[in-house]
């Protein structure tokens, strides 16, 4: 497919081009890296932790999906930086540049100003917000940080990302909740894929663990109050009960493939099509039918010139609460009809929890690691199937397994629905 470094622009036509992921990075409940999390996939690990009970009796429930031992000073933090870096920024830096090394891009070689960076939270900063709510309530407002906007707002991530590397390209943070990290790589790839963009970093990031977001989750009735972290997040399960609130972040360098095949990258997949579509239903609730996310999935089949016949999986949204895993298990049999028990499908919440912003990134970055590895991760804590979310749940890990595509699905409150997808890459 020939490319172009010329944008599109209103009346013209010009050829589109391929979109390759060349580098990933992560931090999860699973630890530090990308390996970390892939091992505890497929290994069948939880990566999940125990409240202190002091903690579980403040907030009725049992169960997070923490980072181990996170302590940014280790990572290479100074105290000026832990200081004035929200916790979400952080864990987007260490992220990135996990995902930068592994592509071995060199910034000095390349064209800054056409290297996007779109990355996102779902909520920001929330633990400075609360912290600083209490400090003008008991102290007045010229307590109150002068840096507390700017540490806050979650388009913090891509602008600190951007400033960390020089990147000069267009720097912009998508929000749609929980299908944030989704949308920042849609968006990212559309850059490149329409030519405003030659190189991307892309991902999401969340803090989504602060004693606020527990509260708030609880009380909305949308966390599960098992104490078992092995039986606490189970995506499709007939006896889930809500999410496990996580944290994270997921980053991926992608190029446009005259780029990455130009400087000698290493391609680990490519990214062969985008659907993004709302429901207009309910602030939190996803439209039960799946009419939305069973149009986002087409869209991004589509685009890449797929048909629902050649999916090799889906990456499921799979929050392992009751409305929304019914509502994806009602998409995917719109999608297929009759072959839809067929298609094996995944969830790494069972494993982390559900990372919200950073969720949709994480997620892509373990789909392009499955149609490159022609493997499936199993979903941990699946047990008992759902008559009325009759998916194929994989809970071994499913090897020599090549597949065409693979779709990650991401919902978010307010009706956001994304889903992406993957292939291995071929010449």
């Amino acid at each position: 497919m020939s490319e172009t470094n010329q944008p599109a622009r209103a009346g013209m036509s010009i050829p589109l081009r391929r979109v390759v992921i060349t580098g990933t990075g992560a931090i999860s409940p699973a630890g530090v890296g990308v390996d970390a999390l892939w091992s505890h996939l497929m290994e069948g690990k939880s990566a999940l932790s125990v409240l202190p009970e002091e903690d579980q009796e403040r907030f009725n429930i049992g169960v997070i999906g923490c980072i181990p031992g996170y302590d940014p000073y280790e990572l290479g933090f100074t105290k000026k930086e832990a200081r004035r870096f929200s916790k979400f920024v952080q864990y987007a830096i260490v992220a990135s540049d996990e995902a930068m090394a592994q592509s071995q891009i060199n910034l000095e070689d390349e064209d800054l100003t056409r290297f996007a960076c779109v990355f996102g939270s779902g909520i920001g900063g929330i633990e400075i917000f609360k912290n600083e709510s209490i400090t003008i309530h008991e102290k007045g407002p010229k307590r109150v940080s002068p840096l507390f906007i700017p540490t806050m707002i979650s388009n913090m991530a891509a602008g600190d990302l951007a400033i960390r590397y020089g990147l000069r390209g267009e720097c912009t943070n998508t929000v749609t909740a929980c299908a944030t990290g989704s949308h920042c790589l849609g968006e990212a790839y559309r850059l490149i894929r329409f030519g405003y963009a030659d190189v991307a970093l892309a991902g999401g990031t969340e803090e989504g663990i602060a004693d606020v977001a527990l509260a708030g989750f609880g009380n909305l009735g949308a966390l599960t109050r098992e104490k078992d972290p092995n039986h606490a997040s189970r995506p499709f399960d007939a006896n889930r009960s809500g999410f496990v609130a996580g944290e994270g972040a997921g980053a991926l360098v992608i190029e446009s493939l005259d780029h990455a095949l130009a400087r000698g990258a290493n391609i680990i997949a490519e990214i062969t099509g985008f659907g993004s579509t709302g429901d207009a239903y309910h602030i939190t609730a996803p439209e039960p039918h799946g009419e939305g996310i069973t149009r986002a999935m087409k869209l991004a089949l589509e685009e890449g010139g797929f048909t629902p016949a050649d999916l090799g999986h889906l990456n499921a949204h799979g929050t392992s609460t009751p409305a929304n895993d019914k509502t994806e298990a009602a998409a995917l049999q719109a999608l297929f009809g009759e072959e839809a028990p067929q298609v094996p499908v995944t969830s790494i919440k069972g494993c982390i929890g559900h990372t919200l912003g950073a969720a949709g990134a994480l997620e892509a970055i373990i789909t392009a690691l499955s149609v490159s590895r022609s493997v499936v991760p199993p979903t941990i804590g699946f047990e008992t199937p759902d008559p009325e979310s009759p998916v194929n749940v994989a809970t071994s890990p499913l090897t020599n397994y090549p597949q065409k595509v693979a779709l990650s699905n991401s919902l978010g409150f307010g009706g956001h629905n994304a889903s992406v997808a993957f292939s291995p890459y071929s010449a």
